[in-house]
């Protein structure tokens, strides 16, 4: 159980604050690091802010044998003025990205401003279903039935946030349609 606190500690110093006392001082603009144990999303106003600090980042995580997962590391166009310079470029929409099991995507409040709004990621949900249930085929049915109602009420406190009620809802139809089909 020590390894995740750590890990934090570790990150603290090699990221944070590396991120607040040298990174955001060297920036044109605004930059801004959100962190939850070892995945993290940068924001920053210029994209030649946000490239030489991804240039950096792999350098400094080098320094403590540590590296980036390139499969999932992007510099994406995203913010209040990201619609408008995709679709200037031939683009479309802007580009979304999921962190802590939330796809995050531009949209725009029913004022019309800008906001960024999140709904469950459904290919991680589908597969931590499917692994679990893989898992769990030869259990008791009726243990199965109810650890599935306690993960369930905790995927729906956990998802049931501003904007994704609805993904939240599609979800337990599903879950309804696959219990029912499986006789549960």
């Amino acid at each position: 159980m020590i390894s995740p606190i750590l890990g934090n500690i570790y990150l603290h110093y090699v990221l944070d604050l590396w991120f607040d006392r040298v990174v955001r001082k060297q920036c044109r603009g605004q930059a801004y690091i959100v962190r939850y144990a070892d995945d993290f999303v940068c924001c920053f106003q210029y994209k030649d802010d946000a490239q030489a600090f991804y240039q950096a980042l792999i350098q400094r995580l080098k320094i403590f044998n540590l590296e980036v997962a390139e499969d999932k590391t992007k510099i994406i166009p995203f913010g209040r003025f990201a619609e408008r310079n995709c679709k200037s470029n031939g683009e479309g929409k802007p580009p979304t990205f999921d962190f802590l099991g939330f796809t995050h995507y531009c949209s725009k409040s029913q004022t019309g401003k800008f906001r960024v709004k999140i709904k469950s990621s459904s290919k991680k949900m589908r597969a931590k279903l499917k692994e679990w249930l893989k898992a769990n085929r030869t259990t008791d049915i009726h243990e199965v039935k109810r650890r599935l109602d306690r993960s369930l009420v905790g995927y729906y406190n956990y998802y049931c946030v501003t904007d994704n009620i609805k993904h939240v809802n599609n979800f337990k139809d599903k879950v309804k349609v696959f219990l029912i089909k499986y006789q549960f």
